[in-house]
């Protein structure tokens, strides 16, 4: 679907647009240029001097294709020419307004791509790991490494990157690295700012992506399988043997079906209300299917191990239907992980007496570890132990995202949709 066409859909949620045939702007041209613009007059060697993005501006409002200065990366920071994008629903509750954010900002958070220049003073130690050409796939979370949270290992936590890029939208110097070449002012970054033709990635969110995966279904690991693989390895501690349903089985609740195949799950049971994603589920590896919306997910589940529950049941829509359904799925002693993010204010219900006195455990997961997961994630992947191809429902171009965001609005994605942005 075309750009224009999408546009003119009835009711449907307004992302891209062009206007009289060229980029629509609203910042004033005549705006004087900010001193922290930076990035005025860089250019990456021997190539341009700037490039597109797509911009959210508010809540209702299209998102528009706009042309930036070529983002300057910093010390420790690494040019990526975006090769892909996957399309989250993270970024949709940014969006519709249902999570608060910076704005204007670029969105697009799971990317793939190829290293075109470092930061200046950035270490030896980082360009010998990523030379220029490297092929590369990028975290959602991106640590700083050295931070109360990062030094103990759990990056996942990583106080600069909630109190810099999710509460302003910048990196850790509280800059962000994109402006608009238009009139020099500052675009905030969800993440990387993915969802453009360059992105500016700290090295430790990065990880080499072998030649022998592709750019456009490898980019679905730094998110949908990223998150999975936190919420199975760290959160649930799962073993070989556990049972495991999962609520919700869209991008990250199929990567969860993978990931629990992958760790040897005895039972893999998937929940949803789509026939058509529970078809899915099973070629990815779940062993049971439950239509909720034609029987009691709940009993369903106790039903198929013996009237106890799972080991494990994870939570990936972020609903308080579906908080207290896998609240409820798992067995005494058993974990209930939720991934799933929700609107603001949106509360789950718990049974008290039965946390307390059955020790059922609830525990909240977002996203895993970039420096020590996400290359074992990679090794995973290249070994084929998950279906990337068949995760992947939907391929589009940087033109045609606004129908695919519209699409993911209204449950029409089964799997993941992918931006493919720059594949010469």
């Amino acid at each position: 679907m075309s750009i224009s066409t999408a546009s003119r859909r009835a009711g449907a949620l307004p992302l891209l647009r062009r206007i009289g045939g060229a980029l629509h702007r609203s910042f004033s041209s005549s705006s004087s240029e900010p001193e922290y613009a930076s990035a005025a007059g860089y250019h990456v060697a021997g190539g341009p001097s700037f490039m597109r993005g797509a911009v959210f501006w508010e809540p209702g409002r299209p998102l528009t294709i706009e042309e930036f200065r070529m983002p300057r990366p910093k010390a420790g920071e690494l040019l990526i020419k975006t090769k892909a994008c996957g399309v989250c629903h993270s970024d949709l509750h940014v969006l519709k307004g249902e999570l608060p954010f910076a704005s204007p900002c670029v969105v697009g958070h799971e990317i793939t791509g190829e290293v075109v220049e470092h930061g200046t003073h950035t270490p030896a130690e980082i360009i010998n790991r990523f030379p220029v050409g490297s092929h590369v796939v990028g975290a959602f979370i991106m640590p700083c490494g050295n931070c109360f949270y990062c030094v103990k290992g759990q990056e996942d936590l990583c106080e600069p990157f909630f109190a810099y890029n999710r509460a302003k939208g910048t990196l850790y110097d509280g800059e962000t690295r994109l402006f608009l070449r238009s009139n020099g002012k500052p675009v905030y970054m969800y993440s990387m700012g993915g969802l453009a033709e360059y992105c500016v990635v700290p090295a430790n969110a990065l990880a080499v992506l072998p030649n022998s995966l592709p750019y456009t279904e490898s980019a679905i690991l730094g998110c949908a399988v990223f998150t999975a693989y936190g919420a199975l390895r760290h959160a649930a501690e799962m073993r070989a043997g556990d049972s495991v349903a999962v609520i919700g089985v869209g991008g990250v609740g199929s990567s969860c079906l993978q990931i629990a195949k992958a760790f040897g799950a005895s039972e893999i049971i998937a929940v949803d209300v789509l026939d058509e994603k529970l078809q899915s589920a099973r070629t990815l590896g779940a062993t049971h299917t439950v239509n909720a919306a034609k029987e009691d997910a709940v009993e369903k589940i106790k039903e198929i191990t013996d009237g106890r529950g799972v080991d494990v049941a994870v939570e990936a829509l972020g609903k308080a239907l579906t908080f207290s359904q896998c609240a409820k799925s798992v067995r005494d002693g058993g974990k209930a992980v939720m991934i799933g993010l929700a609107a603001t204010n949106v509360m789950g219900e718990v049974d008290i007496t039965r946390l307390v006195r059955r020790q059922v455990k609830i525990i909240g997961s977002y996203g895993a570890r970039a420096r020590q997961d996400l290359p074992q994630i990679v090794k995973l992947a290249e070994r084929g132990a998950f279906n990337l191809q068949n995760t992947i429902s939907r391929k589009c171009t940087f033109e045609e995202a606004n129908s695919a965001y519209e699409d993911l609005d209204h449950g029409k994605i089964v799997g993941r949709a992918v931006v493919e942005i720059m594949q010469e």
